[in-house]
């Protein structure tokens, strides 16, 4: 795994298709970013599995 993985999902808010630059050498971790497009609060929630070397990311509404 690269020590920055690219991520694509759609905002939870507006639907738009997001590209993100996830750090995967902090392990896991809980951050907001705001959406690209319509500015609203995302949180992102990262699981590293350092083992078999997969990534888990959850997009969610922060605040709402």
């Amino acid at each position: 795994m690269n020590p920055i993985e690219p991520y694509r999902s759609a905002c939870p808010w507006c639907g738009v298709e997001l590209e993100l630059s996830i750090e995967t050498g902090v392990g896991n971790q809980i951050y907001v970013e705001d959406c690209q497009v319509c500015c609203s609060p995302i949180q992102v929630a990262v699981e590293v599995d350092p083992i078999g070397d997969h990534l888990h990311v959850e997009l969610t509404r922060e605040g709402g």
